[in-house]
């Protein structure tokens, strides 16, 4: 029975309900991940796969959007985009948007948020660094594996410029 329970408390944390008998059990669900849209390019190739000896400079930007499908249904998009270049040239440019579509239920409005821009994107990003990783391999080139991305702070900063902003237009 202990066990039992054990699995239930790691499903989601009990959220009361409001006075009733029982609780909402708090939930985050994966319902789908896609390829929304994925792009290649290595404008100098061949001359731009031969050997160097120095790394190329990689520029790489990450961006979180989230839109609601319905009440409880989310379409959160994770765009990544990685320029390498040498010198003035490009080697290489890689742009890729990876969606999930999540089901969120049972928790309050002031942990939706977090969860669309912390949480959700920090389960998806495995996936897409494979994906970055592959495309770069498939180009000719040494995978690029993307190191991890601290969506909090990302987001913490995110808040901060919007308030700021919004400072800025009070003003």
């Amino acid at each position: 029975m202990a066990s039992k329970e054990k699995e239930n408390e790691s499903a989601g944390t009990p959220i009361s309900g409001n006075g009733n008998a029982g609780t909402t059990q708090a939930s985050l669900n994966v319902l789908a991940q896609y390829v929304k849209d994925l792009s290649f390019e290595s404008p100098g190739a061949p001359n731009s796969l031969r050997g160097r000896d120095k790394a190329p400079g990689i520029n790489i930007s990450v961006n979180v959007n989230a839109n609601p499908l319905s009440e409880k249904e989310f379409d959160v998009n994770l765009s990544l985009n990685a320029k390498a270049s040498f010198d003035k040239d490009v080697l290489f440019n890689v742009e890729l948007v990876y969606g999930g579509v999540f089901r969120i239920e049972g928790f309050p409005q002031e942990h939706m948020l977090p969860l669309l821009f912390i949480e959700c994107p920090r389960l998806l990003f495995p996936f897409a660094r494979q994906i970055i990783a592959e495309a770069t391999r498939n180009g000719g080139f040494p995978p690029l594996m993307l190191d991890p991305i601290d969506f909090a702070q990302m987001f913490q900063q995110k808040m901060a410029e919007d308030k700021t902003a919004s400072k800025v237009k009070v003003s």
